[in-house]
């Protein structure tokens, strides 16, 4: 909801991973709010081709943004337009109803092929869907490739956990044996922004500085991780809007952050209750790495559990780990597009419980060279 992550990879789609430059173009404060009404009017939506035309307009200007995003990282890496093979296009999710076979993530994949005149793999998600799957998390496929490049310090650490946190969070689990489990483990970052938006007018906490000052409510946090949610074994994956925002006047500003910084730290290592062995490592990337709250609460929690892997458990940040934990996602696109494009499999029975291992998304070419 931020803005538009890009990022460079030079890929076989497979072990081979060469990760280039990165770049995020933030989006003005007055688009940011059309995306937040445009998430209420998705939430009832019941088929993916009915959008109704403030979404239509909404899909335009977010595909013209992310066109205006690929120019300006051509101009400022200095890349030559043809020397790309595809972009991995996303687009913005404003519902995800796995229950149903319903995802949505506006954004036109031809329009942007078109515009910039670069094919585009786009609507990676649906395939999965079509097959029984939850049609997320996606970026496991490229959690594995990195796994079997941990740099020296980092590998032979297994199973080894990458945990993204966004606005929801997720989990890759690998074993030593290359076995792969994924899911959602709870709320990211979605709650926390939520209450210090409300509470405070600003977006985000930085570096859990707010939840820093504050005290841990144990009676509100045990209702959230009482959830039905963290009792289901997975592939399962979220909305955003599956937990309700903390109640205005619930705690102090601090208290409040503080408190769901714990929820979120605490429902990712309660995805230890239905993983096969804990993760010796954990390398956690997304805007939740940069909170330090959540971190040094996982840890914590880890020193504090009867997990047979307590003792030796790692956490550490991406960047800790010699990855860039603010472009993974996007270089996780680029990676699964060469996947795509390849026909290579994206998705497995373990990360979102589709029916057999298969490949998606869709191909865009350009109409036209770009003059």
């Amino acid at each position: 909801m931020d803005g538009i992550d890009v990022a460079l990879v030079d890929t076989d789609g497979e072990n081979i991973v060469d990760r280039g430059q990165s770049a995020s173009y933030a989006y003005s404060p007055s688009f940011r709010k059309l995306l937040a009404a445009g998430l209420e009017t998705a939430a009832n939506l019941t088929l993916r081709k009915e959008l109704p035309q403030s979404l239509q307009s909404l899909e335009q200007e977010l595909t013209e943004f992310h066109v205006e995003a690929v120019e300006k990282f051509l101009t400022d890496t200095g890349m030559d337009r043809g020397s790309l093979d595809l972009i991995g296009f996303h687009g913005q999710t404003v519902l995800h109803r796995p229950d149903d076979a319903l995802t949505v993530q506006l954004g036109d994949g031809q329009a942007l092929a078109d515009r910039t005149a670069i094919p585009v793999i786009y609507d990676m998600r649906a395939n999965d869907m079509t097959k029984g799957g939850q049609g997320a998390p996606l970026v496991p496929a490229y959690h594995q490739a990195l796994a079997a490049n941990l740099p020296d310090g980092y590998s032979g650490r297994f199973p080894v956990a990458f945990v993204n946190i966004g606005g929801i969070g997720n989990i890759t689990w690998i074993g030593a044996d290359d076995t792969i489990l994924a899911f959602d483990t709870g709320p990211g970052n979605t709650l926390i922004d939520q209450w210090v938006t409300a509470n405070a007018g600003i977006p985000f906490d930085q570096g859990g500085a707010i939840a820093s000052e504050g005290f841990v409510d144990l009676a509100i946090a045990t209702r959230y991780l009482k959830s039905d949610y963290f009792r289901q074994a997975g592939p399962k994956s979220l909305d955003r809007f599956d937990f309700e925002p903390l109640e205005p006047g619930a705690l102090t500003l601090e208290d409040g952050a503080r408190t769901l910084a714990y929820v979120t730290a605490a429902s990712i290592v309660k995805a230890c209750d239905h993983l096969p062995e804990p993760p010796a490592l954990w390398i956690i990337s997304g805007g939740g790495a940069h909170n330090l709250t959540i971190l040094q609460d996982m840890r914590d929690l880890l020193a504090d559990s009867d997990l047979k892997a307590d003792q030796d458990a790692r956490v550490v940040s991406a960047q800790e780990a010699g990855f860039d934990g603010d472009a993974m996602e996007a270089e996780a696109w680029a990676y699964l597009a060469v996947r795509c494009f390849r026909g290579l499999t994206i998705t497995w029975p373990g990360t979102t419980g589709i029916s057999e291992p298969s490949s998606g998304g869709v191909l865009a070419r350009p109409t036209k060279m770009k003059v």
